[in-house]
């Protein structure tokens, strides 16, 4: 799915989301996809998406669609 989607009440594309996960600009982002899971803070949906940070990473990152609650899968 890789139309744009809503994330706490704001309308985010694949770029948009990885850059509020992750703080600062990302070199590429893939869509956005549901990651069926609920949020552990409200127990809503989660969304994924993956990008680069930077060349030489990969990151899949998880935002709460209704709260602040988010997450990535880096170690």
């Amino acid at each position: 799915m890789s139309e744009n989607r809503v994330v706490e009440g704001r309308m985010v594309t694949p770029a948009s989301l990885a850059e509020r996960i992750e703080g600062e600009s990302v070199m590429d982002a893939e869509p956005i996809e549901d990651a069926e899971r609920d949020c552990p803070e409200c127990g809503g949906s989660v969304l994924s998406v993956g990008y680069m940070p930077s060349v030489l990473e990969f990151v899949t990152g998880f935002k709460c669609q209704e709260c602040a609650w988010q997450t990535t899968d880096r170690e």
